[in-house]
């Protein structure tokens, strides 16, 4: 387990629970210190995280660098909510229209398209029509879901850390600590989008957790261990505080 440590309003961490435990122990750090870990719903002082240990003598607290103001790691008030995220979405779908259709009518997919209507306008059977329609647009309806999936994924990848549609709104993604996504965390988190070529139904429900996850996650941010976040990439001065030194003593 990794705890953060809180004190005079500035966040600090992630710290290992036995690094804590030892400092707590050696008096480096104070049991009226607040303390935060993944899954705990609001800080909480290490007393009370760690009641068995106790100090030799009253430790005197060290001073501390500036970082981050105190909140929950990824505060509620930095998720980016549903709506957000929606807008971002129509966004890069305006976007991706442009290389989509000429995936669509590169790979026949338009072709097919004319083929269709004209089979329904001479009257045949409209599950044939549509199960020849299906076969004709496949090629051209995989390279328009590899478009979307490579585009953000590599935006998402990114220094930028958003597509074009959350760049507008303000919007990044990041891991569960804030950080960068790496390209194959990105690739990971946007698989779910490949589920077009199966099922329509499936990438909506991902989005519609958002609404009613505790951290505005979809399905797809869950699997991924991912957030979507306020402010763009760079904005924040520190995203993660340093971790402790090598040496075993506390460093915040």
């Amino acid at each position: 387990m990794e705890v953060w440590i809180g004190r005079d309003g500035e966040r600090h961490g992630p710290y290992k629970e036995a690094d804590i435990r030892q400092w707590l122990r050696s008096g480096q750090i104070s049991a009226n210190d607040l303390g935060w870990y993944e899954g705990l719903a609001d800080w909480q002082p290490l007393s009370v995280l760690f009641p068995d240990e106790k100090p030799a003598a009253t430790p005197v607290a060290p001073p501390l660098p500036q970082h981050a103001a105190i909140t929950a790691p990824e505060a509620a008030a930095d998720y980016a909510g549903f709506w957000q995220r929606f807008g971002a979405w129509v966004i890069d779908l305006i976007v991706l229209i442009v290389p989509s259709a000429i995936a669509f009518y590169a790979f026949g997919g338009l072709d097919a398209y004319k083929h269709f209507l004209e089979q329904v306008q001479g009257g045949a059977d409209m599950a044939t029509a549509m199960r020849e329609y299906a076969l004709g647009a496949q090629s051209s309806s995989i390279a328009t879901v590899v478009i979307g999936f490579v585009y953000y994924a590599l935006f998402e990848g990114s220094k930028w850390q958003a597509t074009p549609g959350k760049l507008a709104l303000r919007l990044r993604v990041t891991d569960i600590n804030g950080q960068r996504l790496s390209l194959g965390r990105a690739a990971a988190r946007n698989a779910v989008r490949l589920t077009n070529m199966i099922i329509w139904l499936i990438p909506m429900v991902c989005y519609l957790a958002v609404a009613w996850t505790q951290r505005k996650q979809g399905l797809h941010d869950l699997v991924a261990s991912t957030l979507v976040l306020n402010g763009r990439a760079g904005e924040q001065a520190v995203t993660q505080p340093p971790r402790g030194r090598d040496d075993g003593a506390f460093n915040a």
